[in-house]
C-alpha cells in the first residue's frame, strides 16, 4: 500500500474511532446510536467511495478501529507502567480500559457478529490485555505495592465483571469505584 494510500486507511479508521466516542456518549444519554459510514467518511475527509475502497464492509471498517484501539490501549501499558507508581498508572490504565469498553458499545451487535464469525476472538483480546496489565503488577510488586500472587488474567477478569455488573444508569460511575476497589485488593500488605 502507498503511503499516501496507508495514511488515508488511518485516517478513515481514527474517525470511525472518534465517531464510535462521540455515541458513546449520546448512548450514555440514553440517545439511540447507530454508526453513519457517510458521517465517518465526512469526519475522515474523504468521499464515501474512498471509505469503501479501503473498507469494503461496515465489519470491515469496525473490526480495524477495534484493532487499532486494542492495540493502542496494549501499547500504553509500559510506558505508562514506567512513569508512575503502580497503582496510580494501573488505574489510568483501567480508566483507559473503560474508554475503549465505553466506545465498542455503539458497536455491540457488530461486535458481537465479528466474535461470531471468528474475525475478532475473545481469547485473543484476553490475551492482548492480560499483557498489558502484566507491566503493571509486576512493576508494582517489585516496587512493593502489589502483592506478587495475583495472575494478570484474573485482574482482566475483575475488570470485565466490574463493566458487566455496574447498574445501567450509572455505569461508569459504579465502574470506577469498582476499578478502585480492584486496585485496593492488589496492594500488598
Amino acid at each position: 500500500m502507498r503511503a499516501d494510500a496507508a495514511r488515508r486507511r488511518e485516517q478513515v479508521a481514527a474517525a470511525a474511532a472518534d465517531e464510535l466516542a462521540d455515541l458513546a456518549v449520546a448512548a450514555r444519554n440514553g440517545e439511540p446510536v447507530h454508526l453513519s459510514l457517510d458521517r465517518v467518511a465526512a469526519r475522515a475527509r474523504v468521499g464515501v467511495a474512498t471509505l469503501y475502497r479501503h473498507f469494503p464492509t461496515r465489519e470491515a471498517l469496525l473490526e480495524a478501529v477495534y484493532r487499532q484501539e486494542l492495540t493502542r490501549l496494549c501499547d500504553a501499558a509500559p510506558e505508562l507502567a514506567a512513569g508512575a507508581p503502580a497503582d496510580e498508572a494501573l488505574l489510568t490504565w483501567m480508566h483507559r480500559y473503560l474508554d475503549f469498553v465505553d466506545s465498542k458499545r455503539a458497536m455491540s451487535l457488530d461486535l458481537r457478529n465479528m466474535v461470531a464469525s471468528g474475525a475478532v476472538t475473545q481469547a485473543d483480546t484476553r490475551a492482548r490485555l492480560s499483557a498489558a496489565v502484566a507491566h503493571f503488577l509486576d512493576s508494582g510488586a517489585a516496587a512493593g505495592v502489589f502483592r506478587s500472587d495475583v495472575p494478570p488474567d484474573d485482574v482482566v477478569a475483575a475488570m470485565a465483571g466490574a463493566v458487566i455488573a455496574a447498574a445501567p444508569e450509572q455505569q461508569r460511575e459504579q465502574t470506577q469505584r469498582l476499578l478502585t476497589l480492584l486496585i485496593e485488593g492488589l496492594r500488598a500488605r
